[in-house]
Protein backbone atom coordinates (compact mmCIF):
# COMPACT_ATOMS: atom_id res chain seq x y z
CA UNK A 1 0.00 0.00 0.00
CA UNK A 2 1.27 3.50 -0.87
CA UNK A 3 1.27 6.46 1.51
CA UNK A 4 1.56 10.16 0.80
CA UNK A 5 4.16 11.30 3.32
CA UNK A 6 2.68 14.77 3.60
CA UNK A 7 -0.63 13.52 5.01
CA UNK A 8 -0.11 10.03 6.44
CA UNK A 9 3.34 10.14 8.04
CA UNK A 10 2.44 8.17 11.17
CA UNK A 11 1.19 5.14 9.25
CA UNK A 12 4.25 5.22 7.02
CA UNK A 13 6.71 5.33 9.92
CA UNK A 14 5.24 2.27 11.68
CA UNK A 15 5.35 0.11 8.57
CA UNK A 16 8.76 1.34 7.44
CA UNK A 17 10.36 0.70 10.84
CA UNK A 18 8.87 -2.78 11.07
CA UNK A 19 10.17 -3.69 7.63
CA UNK A 20 13.61 -2.24 8.40
CA UNK A 21 14.12 -4.20 11.60
CA UNK A 22 12.67 -7.42 10.19
CA UNK A 23 14.79 -7.34 7.02
CA UNK A 24 18.02 -6.56 8.86
CA UNK A 25 17.62 -9.46 11.28
CA UNK A 26 16.26 -11.85 8.66
CA UNK A 27 19.14 -11.26 6.24
CA UNK A 28 22.04 -10.86 8.68
CA UNK A 29 24.08 -13.86 9.76
CA UNK A 30 25.24 -12.19 12.96
CA UNK A 31 22.63 -9.86 14.46
CA UNK A 32 20.69 -12.74 15.98
CA UNK A 33 23.65 -13.86 18.08
CA UNK A 34 23.42 -17.54 17.13
CA UNK A 35 26.75 -17.62 15.26
CA UNK A 36 28.73 -14.95 17.13
CA UNK A 37 27.51 -14.23 20.69
CA UNK A 38 26.15 -10.72 21.33
CA UNK A 39 26.84 -8.88 24.59
CA UNK A 40 25.11 -5.66 25.62
CA UNK A 41 27.28 -2.64 26.32
CA UNK A 42 27.02 -1.18 29.83
CA UNK A 43 24.96 1.99 30.16
CA UNK A 44 26.91 5.14 29.40
CA UNK A 45 29.71 3.34 27.55
CA UNK A 46 30.50 2.75 23.90
CA UNK A 47 33.20 0.16 24.65
CA UNK A 48 33.10 -3.34 26.10
CA UNK A 49 35.89 -5.05 28.03
CA UNK A 50 35.77 -8.77 27.29
CA UNK A 51 37.76 -10.76 29.87
CA UNK A 52 40.09 -13.51 28.71
CA UNK A 53 41.06 -15.83 31.57
CA UNK A 54 44.03 -18.16 31.56
CA UNK A 55 44.05 -21.86 32.46
CA UNK A 56 44.92 -23.69 35.67
CA UNK A 57 46.33 -27.16 36.16
CA UNK A 58 44.59 -29.28 38.80
CA UNK A 59 46.69 -31.40 41.15
CA UNK A 60 46.03 -34.99 42.12
CA UNK A 61 45.93 -35.06 45.93
CA UNK A 62 43.71 -38.11 46.48
CA UNK A 63 46.62 -40.18 47.80
CA UNK A 64 47.64 -37.66 50.45
CA UNK A 65 47.98 -38.76 54.06
CA UNK A 66 44.63 -38.01 55.78
CA UNK A 67 46.54 -36.69 58.79
CA UNK A 68 48.62 -34.29 56.69
CA UNK A 69 47.19 -30.79 56.30
CA UNK A 70 49.76 -29.18 54.06
CA UNK A 71 48.15 -26.88 51.51
CA UNK A 72 48.69 -27.78 47.90
CA UNK A 73 50.09 -25.24 45.42
CA UNK A 74 48.10 -22.08 44.77
CA UNK A 75 48.09 -20.83 41.20
CA UNK A 76 47.39 -17.44 39.72
CA UNK A 77 44.79 -17.05 37.02
CA UNK A 78 46.28 -14.78 34.41
CA UNK A 79 43.70 -12.44 32.94
CA UNK A 80 43.68 -10.05 30.04
CA UNK A 81 40.90 -8.16 28.30
CA UNK A 82 39.91 -7.30 24.77
CA UNK A 83 38.34 -3.90 24.09
CA UNK A 84 35.52 -3.76 21.54
CA UNK A 85 34.29 -0.32 20.48
CA UNK A 86 30.81 0.22 19.10
CA UNK A 87 30.50 1.86 15.68
CA UNK A 88 27.52 3.35 13.87
CA UNK A 89 26.24 1.73 10.68
CA UNK A 90 23.60 3.90 9.03
CA UNK A 91 21.70 4.35 5.78
CA UNK A 92 19.68 7.48 4.91
CA UNK A 93 16.94 8.12 2.37
CA UNK A 94 15.15 11.40 1.65
CA UNK A 95 11.51 10.75 0.87
CA UNK A 96 9.71 13.61 -0.84
CA UNK A 97 6.04 14.35 -0.34
CA UNK A 98 5.28 14.18 -4.04
CA UNK A 99 3.94 10.77 -5.05
CA UNK A 100 3.24 7.56 -3.15
CA UNK A 101 5.58 5.09 -1.54
CA UNK A 102 5.33 1.55 -0.25
CA UNK A 103 6.85 1.78 3.26
CA UNK A 104 7.74 -1.89 3.42
CA UNK A 105 9.92 -1.55 0.33
CA UNK A 106 11.71 1.49 1.76
CA UNK A 107 12.30 -0.35 5.02
CA UNK A 108 13.49 -3.45 3.24
CA UNK A 109 16.15 -1.51 1.34
CA UNK A 110 17.32 0.41 4.42
CA UNK A 111 17.42 -2.67 6.65
CA UNK A 112 19.35 -4.62 4.07
CA UNK A 113 21.88 -1.81 3.69
CA UNK A 114 22.59 -1.72 7.42
CA UNK A 115 22.96 -5.48 7.81
CA UNK A 116 25.26 -5.77 4.79
CA UNK A 117 27.59 -3.14 6.26
CA UNK A 118 27.64 -4.81 9.67
CA UNK A 119 28.07 -8.35 8.36
CA UNK A 120 30.99 -7.13 6.24
CA UNK A 121 32.57 -5.63 9.38
CA UNK A 122 32.26 -8.98 11.19
CA UNK A 123 33.87 -10.79 8.25
CA UNK A 124 36.71 -8.24 8.25
CA UNK A 125 37.29 -8.84 11.97
CA UNK A 126 37.54 -12.57 11.31
CA UNK A 127 40.70 -11.84 9.36
CA UNK A 128 42.40 -11.74 12.76
CA UNK A 129 41.84 -15.45 13.35
CA UNK A 130 44.69 -17.95 13.11
CA UNK A 131 45.61 -18.94 9.56
CA UNK A 132 45.07 -22.55 8.52
CA UNK A 133 48.15 -24.74 8.38
CA UNK A 134 46.62 -27.07 5.81
CA UNK A 135 44.28 -26.00 3.05
CA UNK A 136 43.06 -26.89 -0.40
CA UNK A 137 42.11 -24.97 -3.52
CA UNK A 138 39.36 -25.58 -4.46
CA UNK A 139 37.82 -26.27 -1.03
CA UNK A 140 37.41 -29.90 -0.03
CA UNK A 141 35.84 -31.84 2.83
CA UNK A 142 39.35 -32.84 3.95
CA UNK A 143 40.36 -29.17 4.22
CA UNK A 144 37.44 -28.52 6.58
CA UNK A 145 38.33 -31.55 8.70
CA UNK A 146 41.99 -30.46 8.86
CA UNK A 147 40.93 -27.01 10.08
CA UNK A 148 38.76 -28.62 12.76
CA UNK A 149 41.73 -30.67 13.94
CA UNK A 150 43.86 -27.52 14.13
CA UNK A 151 41.28 -25.82 16.36
CA UNK A 152 40.72 -28.88 18.56
CA UNK A 153 44.44 -29.12 19.37
CA UNK A 154 44.17 -25.73 21.14
CA UNK A 155 41.56 -27.14 23.52
CA UNK A 156 38.42 -25.73 21.86
CA UNK A 157 35.98 -28.65 22.06
CA UNK A 158 32.68 -26.79 21.73
CA UNK A 159 30.35 -26.32 18.76
CA UNK A 160 32.09 -24.92 15.69
CA UNK A 161 30.66 -22.60 13.05
CA UNK A 162 31.86 -22.29 9.47
CA UNK A 163 31.52 -19.57 6.85
CA UNK A 164 32.51 -19.98 3.21
CA UNK A 165 32.52 -17.67 0.24
CA UNK A 166 29.88 -18.55 -2.39
CA UNK A 167 32.62 -19.85 -4.71
CA UNK A 168 34.17 -22.12 -2.10
CA UNK A 169 30.73 -23.26 -0.91
CA UNK A 170 30.02 -24.34 -4.49
CA UNK A 171 33.38 -26.13 -4.65
CA UNK A 172 32.60 -27.95 -1.42
CA UNK A 173 29.20 -29.04 -2.73
CA UNK A 174 30.89 -30.33 -5.89
CA UNK A 175 33.27 -32.33 -3.71
CA UNK A 176 30.29 -33.72 -1.80
CA UNK A 177 28.75 -34.70 -5.12
CA UNK A 178 31.74 -36.86 -6.01
CA UNK A 179 31.54 -40.64 -6.13
CA UNK A 180 33.27 -40.95 -2.73
CA UNK A 181 30.10 -39.70 -1.03
CA UNK A 182 27.59 -41.46 -3.26
CA UNK A 183 24.53 -43.11 -1.78
CA UNK A 184 24.50 -41.38 1.59
CA UNK A 185 22.05 -38.94 3.14
CA UNK A 186 24.81 -36.34 3.40
CA UNK A 187 25.22 -36.17 -0.36
CA UNK A 188 21.50 -36.45 -1.08
CA UNK A 189 20.49 -33.54 1.16
CA UNK A 190 23.41 -31.35 0.11
CA UNK A 191 22.68 -31.68 -3.59
CA UNK A 192 18.90 -31.49 -3.18
CA UNK A 193 18.66 -28.16 -1.35
CA UNK A 194 22.13 -26.63 -1.70
CA UNK A 195 22.56 -26.45 2.07
CA UNK A 196 26.06 -27.54 2.99
CA UNK A 197 24.88 -28.75 6.39
CA UNK A 198 27.26 -30.01 9.07
CA UNK A 199 30.70 -31.29 8.17
CA UNK A 200 33.05 -32.66 10.79
CA UNK A 201 30.98 -31.11 13.57
CA UNK A 202 30.93 -27.69 11.86
CA UNK A 203 27.66 -25.92 11.04
CA UNK A 204 28.39 -24.44 7.61
CA UNK A 205 27.03 -21.17 6.21
CA UNK A 206 27.73 -18.99 3.19
CA UNK A 207 28.35 -15.24 3.00
CA UNK A 208 28.84 -13.06 -0.07
CA UNK A 209 30.92 -10.71 2.11
CA UNK A 210 33.85 -13.14 2.04
CA UNK A 211 36.14 -11.98 -0.75
CA UNK A 212 39.82 -11.92 -1.64
CA UNK A 213 42.38 -14.38 -0.28
CA UNK A 214 40.16 -15.51 2.58
CA UNK A 215 38.03 -18.42 1.40
CA UNK A 216 36.20 -18.89 4.66
CA UNK A 217 36.42 -19.27 8.42
CA UNK A 218 35.81 -21.96 11.04
CA UNK A 219 35.53 -20.86 14.65
CA UNK A 220 34.16 -21.59 18.09
CA UNK A 221 31.69 -19.30 19.85
CA UNK A 222 34.38 -17.91 22.16
CA UNK A 223 36.55 -16.74 19.27
CA UNK A 224 34.65 -13.47 18.74
CA UNK A 225 32.14 -11.21 20.44
CA UNK A 226 29.68 -8.60 19.19
CA UNK A 227 29.23 -5.60 21.49
CA UNK A 228 25.74 -4.14 21.04
CA UNK A 229 24.99 -0.55 22.00
CA UNK A 230 21.71 -0.14 20.11
CA UNK A 231 20.14 -2.66 17.77
CA UNK A 232 18.62 -1.84 14.38
CA UNK A 233 16.32 1.17 14.59
CA UNK A 234 14.68 3.72 12.31
CA UNK A 235 14.08 7.45 12.77
CA UNK A 236 12.16 9.97 10.67
CA UNK A 237 12.66 13.72 10.70
CA UNK A 238 10.92 16.39 8.68
CA UNK A 239 13.19 17.97 6.06
CA UNK A 240 11.48 21.10 4.79
CA UNK A 241 14.28 22.01 2.38
CA UNK A 242 13.66 18.75 0.55
CA UNK A 243 9.87 18.98 0.88
CA UNK A 244 9.84 15.59 2.50
CA UNK A 245 11.37 13.52 5.30
CA UNK A 246 14.75 12.13 6.24
CA UNK A 247 14.47 8.39 6.91
CA UNK A 248 17.51 6.99 8.71
CA UNK A 249 18.15 3.37 9.63
CA UNK A 250 21.01 2.74 12.07
CA UNK A 251 22.79 0.12 14.12
CA UNK A 252 25.27 0.84 16.93
CA UNK A 253 27.53 -2.18 17.46
CA UNK A 254 31.09 -3.42 17.30
CA UNK A 255 32.87 -6.74 16.85
CA UNK A 256 36.26 -8.08 17.85
CA UNK A 257 38.36 -11.23 18.04
CA UNK A 258 38.63 -12.43 21.64
CA UNK A 259 40.72 -15.58 21.17
CA UNK A 260 42.28 -16.05 17.73
CA UNK A 261 43.33 -19.64 18.47
CA UNK A 262 39.67 -20.70 18.67
CA UNK A 263 39.17 -19.88 15.00
CA UNK A 264 40.78 -20.64 11.67
CA UNK A 265 40.77 -18.57 8.51
CA UNK A 266 40.90 -20.71 5.39
CA UNK A 267 43.41 -19.15 3.03
CA UNK A 268 44.77 -20.46 -0.24
CA UNK A 269 48.33 -19.25 -0.71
Amino acid sequence: MAYNTAYDLESMVVNTKAATVYTAHEQSLFLGGSIVPVMQLPAGSITAQVPVLGKLTAEDITSADPDEYTDFTAQTILDTSVTITSNIYAARHVLRDLGGIDPSETGRVLGNAVQVAFDAAVITAMGGLTASTTDADPMTVNAVIDAVAQIRTTGEMGQLMGLLSPTEAANLLKAVGAAAYAGGDFQTEGLRNGYIGMIGGVQMFTSSNITGANKGFIFGKDALRIAMFKNVDLEVQRRASAVGNDIVASLHAGVGVVDATRGIKLVNV
